[in-house]
């Protein structure tokens, strides 16, 4: 049995409504949505004595003091049980801005059956960075004033109650069954996904399977200072990412668990130094031309931050050149070959990684400057513009940089649109057979493609 407990669903607050709650039509898809408040003892760990993060990532960790929290969960569920595939994604929420956020999420979710669920786990995401009125207990103090947690070190056993909550509290998932638990962490999130794997999943077994996307290949300490990644307001998260070493170490390899690390071409001279060979149990995507956030919004999942945030541009993102590509169709297939892998029906594809070279590594590139090696999306094979998921010079920059060729250099290269569609149809049949982009994706990127034609060739 589970110590910690649930109430809910909650309901209330100043603004009715939960804070990153779906701005999608669920029920057309099928789903519902409930909050979920989850209390408990959490206790937070330290590593064994003697040891510390090694290099293979077998990492000793031991429970050290308990301290009680109150924080939330949302979860989104198939209204009809019988349409759930048994596997929840739990989500560990992205706190870097200073509120948490659900980037990662893709249609997937809903049209594969999948239970999705989000955990508040860390303080930053309840009490948000100093001054700033968008953490959950400024945001709607009369929904969340009650919630605490009170450092980063009770992330993990949060965490880890949340999977057994979900796994034992039939009432969160109302008769979906839960066969698997998924963890997914995007980013900020896939640094905690990275030391929980190697630290706490040893100890509690909890979790069926980790998909780290966008993972630079470092670990968040075991026993942090506080604050969420270093920083304490939003301002400061690009110079703080654009400090960070190169991966510091693996992840462990001596679980019977599936890991998939799905990464734009803006990680990859960073985590080269700590790229692992895929087995039976680890998978590492590399996408060529695309960078780690993006400014493009999803056809496919309407953001909720016009609603709770009154605008949907990014904070950390400059106001131009930025990538004009997205993660999302990779996303989506990464998550619907993970749930085939956690049941046994195969592993995901391989692919090849970037092409890297030197020391400190860069980038090999094309006559077009775009990437080579690596998962390719149509819009790279057969590019527009020159995609980089790094800024011009090859710095880091979290939303790259794209660079749209003339109609002149459009007519050389396609004579067309229709010449140029021609090409792009090739290349997208290309994806969809290499298993890194789903069928139902072909019509949408077509469609973007033809309005992209119609719009360059002038």
């Amino acid at each position: 049995m589970v110590a910690a407990h649930v109430t809910g669903p909650v309901g209330g607050g100043r603004r009715g409504w939960p804070f990153a709650a779906s701005a999608d039509d669920l029920a057309g898809r099928g789903y519902t949505e409930e909050e979920w408040f989850v209390a408990g003892l959490a206790r937070s760990y330290r590593h064994v004595t003697g040891t510390g993060r090694r290099w293979n990532g077998r990492w000793s960790a031991e429970p050290h003091a308990e301290t009680p929290y109150l924080t939330r969960m949302l979860v989104r569920r198939p209204v009809e049980g019988a349409r759930a595939n048994g596997t929840v994604v739990l989500m560990w929420s992205n706190v870097s801005l200073g509120y948490e956020i659900l980037t990662g999420e893709t249609d997937e979710l809903y049209d594969g059956g999948f239970v999705f669920a989000a955990i508040g786990a860390q303080r930053i995401g309840i009490h948000g960075y100093p001054g700033d009125r968008r953490g959950l207990v400024d945001w709607d103090p009369q929904r969340y004033g009650a919630l605490t947690i009170a450092d980063d070190g009770l992330s993990w056993d949060i965490f880890t109650d949340a999977a057994r909550l979900l796994r034992h509290e039939g009432a969160l998932t109302a008769g979906a069954p839960v066969e698997r638990v998924l963890a997914l962490g995007v980013s900020q999130s896939a640094t905690r996904l990275a030391t929980y794997l190697n630290a706490i999943q040893p100890l509690e077994g909890a979790l069926d399977g980790f998909l780290l996307d966008v993972y630079f290949g470092t670990g968040s300490p075991l026993e942090p200072a506080g604050g969420a990644a270093g920083v304490a307001r939003v301002a400061d998260v690009n110079a703080a990412a654009a400090k960070m070493p190169a991966g510091a170490h693996l992840l462990r390899d001596d679980l019977d668990v599936p890991v998939f690390v799905v990464n734009s071409e803006t990680e990859s001279t960073r985590y080269v130094t700590v790229r692992q060979p895929d087995t039976d149990r680890f998978r590492c995507w590399e996408v060529a031309g695309v960078a780690h956030g993006t400014t493009v919004p999803s056809e496919r999942i309407v953001s909720p931050w016009a609603r709770d945030l009154g605008s949907i541009r990014h904070p950390m993102a400059p106001d131009g050149g930025t990538n004009m590509l997205s993660m999302e169709p990779v996303r989506a297939a990464a998550l619907h070959h993970m749930q085939r892998w956690l049941t046994e029906a195969g592993a995901p594809p391989t692919a090849t990684h970037l092409h890297l070279r030197g020391d400190p590594a860069v980038v090999e590139r094309d006559a077009d400057g775009i990437a080579c090696g690596g998962v390719r999306l149509p819009d790279v094979a057969v590019p527009l513009a020159a995609h980089r998921g790094l800024g011009p010079g090859d710095e880091l920059a979290m939303f790259g940089s794209s660079a749209a060729f003339d109609a002149d250099e459009l007519r050389r290269r396609y004579r067309d649109p229709a010449g140029y569609l021609e090409c792009y149809d090739r290349a997208l049949d290309a994806a969809v057979a290499a298993g890194v982009v789903l069928p139902r994706y072909r019509e949408g990127l077509r469609s973007r493609a033809e309005r992209e034609a119609a719009a360059r060739f002038g």
